[in-house]
């Protein structure tokens, strides 16, 4: 993308975008022509280049602009563009929109293979600001962002954020760009890429809620698409897990609340059998496991009764919401839904299983039968070593369940609260699989992370219109610690 000019005042340079390495990020050569970025105390081999491109390549200190890449070129421009992508692909680049030398915007992406790309708009086009996209303080920074985009916008200049503001409401791009001190049509086109920005068709004569997406995307609200996107993995770039981020700040909470002041009623005294029933055996028995007998797999004849006992569709049945109104399908399952919904699905990727080939699958809980999905195998060895990175294990689970939410079967009904109800089915349905895995005398263990990105790219489904809530582990424990008549009951010597 090259420079593009924009009429903001006698004078004004055209806006430049360039690349440029993250503030820690350094790059060191050997004498070989291997060149490496180094970062954190880490490493990362990027390949080997000859000394021009070497040279070059130093320019990502300070700015090196994309317009002088060429990757269809030769020699050091054909190689520059290759070293300057394969930065891009690990996260170690941002990118700077200046004018004059001044930065005006610095673009840090959010997902791993953004590219900054400008799709740019005719003068009669009517822009609108994204109902998804904020600005917020970060530190001492201004900052441009959205659940939606690829990227984040730190705003160096007050008058650019302005200029944003005002796009609130629809605007022609006509009006904006005879406004003094405008931004240009470089920003204009980068943040349609990233849909902070997108375009209105009066000639429909619907709302900017129904312009801006699919009929899916008019269902979320700002903050559950918001939450979705920064409480999971894949389309943002903070920090995430346990780092124990305020360790050497405040003390770890206590593990149980201290007591309330007042009378106690002791409830150990009112027990009158220390007996427990079978459903309350199998709650103090149910544990995570993390570790899986990779001699004896799984069965398919074990999964099969482990996805029947916890998710296969028990019945349907349909019941209007008045009359004249829509008929609403049900179909119940053996956990509990918010109204009914029943909008979690499983979605299997098998390392060991026998019976089974190695693969991904989707379990139709209607027909009670598994789908095979062709993915790369290499994504399917990123979930399985997703998992085993984040349960702490030593080898990667036999099979990994992502429960993925189809998010409109229950946007459709509720507001507001539509993915705090989709994160409660996800807890029952959680503890569901582990009563079903320790009732078989498997192994389980919740997984509280899933990469959204990942999957949209495994199944080619848009993030907002079914994704990733959660994960569980299955297998066979390596070390059961199941009582000998559990084991017994379910055939395991």
């Amino acid at each position: 993308m090259g420079a593009l000019r924009t009429r903001r005042g006698r004078g004004a340079g055209p806006a430049i975008l360039s690349a440029r390495l993250v503030r820690q990020v350094s790059l060191a050569a050997d004498s070989k022509g291997e060149i490496a970025a180094r970062f954190d105390g880490h490493s990362v081999v990027l390949g080997r280049f000859s000394a021009g491109t070497a040279d070059r390549a130093q320019a990502l200190r300070t700015g090196l602009p994309l317009d002088s890449l060429r990757s269809q070129g030769r020699g050091i421009e054909k190689e520059l563009d290759s070293l300057v992508r394969r930065l891009a692909r690990r996260g170690l680049l941002e990118y700077c929109l200046e004018r004059s030398g001044t930065d005006q915007v610095v673009i840090e992406p959010q997902v791993p293979d953004y590219w900054p790309q400008s799709r740019q708009p005719g003068e009669a086009d009517i822009l609108a600001l994204s109902r998804f996209a904020y600005m917020r303080r970060r530190g001492n920074d201004f900052v441009l962002e959205s659940p939606r985009a690829g990227a984040l916008f730190r705003i160096c200049d007050a008058t650019i954020a302005a200029d944003i503001a005002t796009l609130s409401v629809p605007r022609p791009l006509k009006e904006l760009t005879r406004q003094h001190g405008f931004a240009g049509l470089a920003l204009v086109g980068l943040l349609l890429d990233c849909q902070m920005l997108f375009k209105i068709d009066p000639a429909r004569g619907m709302g900017p809620r129904w312009a801006e997406g699919d009929d899916e995307l008019v269902l979320w609200d700002f903050h559950d698409l918001l939450f979705h996107a920064r409480s999971s993995e894949g389309r943002h770039a903070n920090p995430l897990g346990g780092i124990y981020a305020y360790a050497s700040a405040i003390a770890a909470p206590p593990a149980v609340r201290p007591r309330w002041p007042g009378k106690k009623i002791d409830l150990r005294k009112l027990a009158h059998s220390p007996s427990f029933s079978r459903a309350a055996k199998l709650l103090r028995q149910r544990h995570s496991t993390r570790s899986f007998d990779d001699r004896r797999p799984i069965t398919l004849s074990e999964l099969t009764r482990f996805l029947d006992g916890a998710a296969r569709v028990q019945s349907k049945f349909n019941s209007p919401l008045g009359d004249g109104d829509p008929v609403v399908t049900y179909a119940a399952r053996p956990y509990p839904s918010a109204g009914g919904s029943y909008g979690l699905e499983l979605y299997l990727a098998v390392d060991k299983c026998k019976g089974l080939a190695r693969g991904f699958y989707h379990y139709d809980a209607g027909a009670h039968a598994l789908v095979a999905i062709g993915v790369r195998a290499s994504e399917l060895d990123v979930v399985l070593a997703g998992a085993k990175l984040a349960m702490g294990a030593a080898a990667v689970p036999q099979i990994v369940i992502t429960v993925a939410a189809r998010f409109s079967r229950t946007s459709w009904k509720y507001s507001s609260i539509a993915y705090a109800l989709v994160l409660k089915d996800v807890g029952v349905l959680m503890q569901t699989l582990y009563l079903m895995a320790t009732d078989l005398g498997l192994g389980g263990c919740a997984i509280g992370i899933a990469n959204i990105d990942l999957f949209a790219k495994m199944t080619g489904i848009e993030f907002h219109i079914e994704g990733p809530v959660g994960q569980f582990a299955l297998g066979r424990a390596a070390n059961p610690r199941y009582p000998t008549s559990v084991r017994r009951r379910v055939g395991i010597r």
